[in-house]
């Protein structure tokens, strides 16, 4: 019996019982590669095969093209020089490519609601009838908290995406 086992087993029952955990309950691994559906790397292997930990797609199977994607607006935050444009996208990869742009600085989830009440919160550092905006303490402020613990945003808009499908299944 191993010392730190946490069950007095020996070595063949801990196997055992090990095996029969992960037939029933599956393990927490890296996708063979990204989920077709959603993009998570995120799996569950069983000894029948992989699902994406995110959306539950069954690795493997062919995605119906024929769905259209769920719809998820964001507001989105961009960096350039010393501004910070506030605007919302339910496409923001096209929407940023159009953009100028030095960096990415957040998501938001949201649509144009929110994107109205940010613009009313930092009304005082807005460049007249734009959607730019000095870097105020407080602006900045709301920024680091939307990234806070997000090391790229557009995972992290991707997982939005995959809960989206995976609530429309």
């Amino acid at each position: 019996m191993p010392d730190d086992a946490p069950v007095a087993l020996c070595e063949w029952h801990l196997a055992a019982a090990s095996e029969w955990e992960s037939r029933h309950h599956g393990v927490t691994d890296a996708l063979p590669s990204p989920c077709r559906l959603c993009g998570s790397r995120l799996g569950v292997r069983y000894p029948s095969g992989w699902l994406c930990a995110v959306c539950e797609w069954r690795y493997g199977e062919v995605v119906d093209t024929d769905l259209a994607p769920p719809r998820v607006d964001v507001v989105y935050y961009l960096g350039y020089d010393d501004r910070i444009k506030i605007g919302t996208s339910a496409n923001p990869r096209q929407r940023l490519a159009a953009l100028w742009h030095d960096e990415l600085l957040a998501f938001e989830r949201g649509d144009r609601t929110i994107e109205r009440r940010r613009h009313e919160q930092f009304a005082t550092d807005r460049f007249a009838r734009t959607e730019w905006f000095r870097r105020s303490s407080a602006l900045e402020a709301h920024v680091a908290d939307l990234a806070a613990g997000v090391d790229d945003p557009w995972l992290q808009h991707a997982r939005w995406v995959s809960e989206a499908v995976a609530r429309s299944l």
